[in-house]
């Protein structure tokens, strides 16, 4: 408490001031809890050692003599194992532990790339080895994740969610798309791929370590988790449908998040490197300055939302900055100027990662502890379900469709379906209902 003369003698500003210091650190706030410390740490590991991954595959594929067909079985299979453990995954972490869940999938994903080390020592890391353990590190991120977005409420205030998002948006695309490929790149400039996986390794190791220090999960208030064993495991999945589709905000939000992917994802993934070679240059640095430029505004964007309180309108905040975001496409169909593409990336980008990260803090506020694990899995399979068709539907579509075209419904189709979501589900009406409160 302070002295009246205290009072006298501060400054007409400084508790403005003060507010302000505090909102600027507001992003860092979930760091305090240990907990949180640690669990983040282990997420940080994985995902420099997933960025690695992804290069050293490649090479790991070529150096046993395989060709574009070797190497899309490979990346086929971790697709396929993710896609295929992500709804069981959603399951198993409102059933058990999500301590023991994230352990295990880091125990194992050390295991897989130990496998590739110590067979590359000896011999040589062939196709079906590749395959098997691309199979089991897609299969334990659909693990992992949806143990990881039941835990966060578990041991964070729910005032600190939104940060706790934001600092995972923000590493996410510095490490997955920069920081783990240069690495690994630099390695593979000096060994063979699977002495370069040993960094991997370490890295997944090294999480599993930290992750031994994570205490058990606080008791849920009234037991909440109830008799969910003794239920089945469709009652379970059974249980999560019902409350997306009778949630409408949930269920239009996934609904504009799948048609997203449906529209952007394919241009964006297979005709932008295409367009980049036709009017800018055959560089491959000009492509690959392009996707850091992206991931920079993704930072950016996870940073900048994470910094601030959640917006008070925050569905309606949430997909019309997803909407606009895309806009710049039309720009990407259109020019041939490299600094506007640079330019556009940036934003879509940004607004990407500044509504995905209000999106996961909406999931872990709004919906049913008991069932976040579910929730949340059913949100990344349904989300990413209509990505292998978008890709498919790219190269065909170049072909009797202009990329002016194609980019310009990528983000004119994308706004109009955020719109669309807005006023079906009474979003703005949704929000004052419900209010969310740092």
């Amino acid at each position: 408490m302070t002295e009246p003369g205290e009072a006298a003698s501060l400054a007409p500003g400084d508790g403005e001031g003060q507010a302000a210091a505090r909102e600027r650190w507001r992003m860092l706030r979930p760091l305090a809890n240990r907990d949180f410390r640690a669990l983040f740490s282990a997420v940080v590991l994985s995902i420099f050692a997933a960025g690695m991954w992804a290069v050293v595959m490649v090479y790991a594929v070529i150096a046993t003599g395989g060709g574009p067909l070797d190497l899309s079985l490979v990346a086929a299979s971790n697709a396929t194992g993710l896609l295929l453990c992500a709804i069981p995954g959603g399951i198993v972490a409102d059933r058990v532990s999500r301590r023991l869940i994230v352990r295990a999938v880091s125990l194992t994903d050390f295991v897989a790339i130990t496998s590739v080390v110590v067979v590359g020592a000896t011999g040589e890391v062939g196709i079906p080895q590749l395959v098997v353990v691309a199979f089991v590190l897609g299969a334990g991120a659909g693990f992992f994740f949806p143990a990881y977005s039941a835990i966060l409420p578990r041991i964070l205030p729910p005032e600190q969610l939104l940060a706790a998002n934001g600092l995972e948006g923000a590493v996410r695309p510095g490490l997955q798309q920069a920081a783990g490929p240069a690495v690994a790149g630099i390695l593979l400039a000096a060994l063979i791929p699977a002495h370069a996986a040993i960094v991997i390794a370490v890295a997944h190791g090294a999480a599993f370590v930290i992750l031994l220090f994570l205490r058990p999960e606080p008791a849920t208030p009234g037991g909440a988790r109830g008799d969910a064993s003794a239920k089945s495991v469709f009652h379970d999945l059974r249980e999560a449908v019902v409350f997306t589709v009778r949630t409408p905000w949930l269920l239009w939000t996934l609904l504009y998040a799948t048609l997203w992917v449906l529209v952007a994802v394919g241009p964006e993934e297979v005709l932008l490197p295409f367009l980049i070679r036709e009017r800018i240059g055959d560089d491959p640095r000009l492509f690959g300055f392009l996707l850091a430029v992206y991931g920079l505004g993704g930072v950016l964007g996870s940073i900048f939302v994470s910094s601030r309180r959640l917006p008070r309108r925050y569905l309606t905040t949430m997909n019309l900055v997803w909407g606009v975001s895309t806009l710049p496409f039309i720009v990407v169909g259109f020019t041939d100027q490299y600094w506007l593409l640079l330019a556009s990336m940036f934003l879509i980008g940004f607004g990407f990662s500044y509504g995905n990260v209000i999106w996961g803090t909406l999931l872990q506020r709004r919906v049913p502890r008991h069932m976040l694990g579910r929730v949340s899995s059913l949100d990344f399979f349904v989300s990413l379900a209509l990505m292998p068709l978008s890709m498919a539907l790219a190269g065909p579509l170049a072909e009797v469709l202009s990329l002016q075209a194609i980019f310009t419904a990528a983000g004119v189709l994308t706004l109009a379906f955020g719109i669309i979501a807005i006023f079906a589900a009474r979003m703005p009406q949704d929000e004052i209902a419900h209010p969310l409160t740092d």
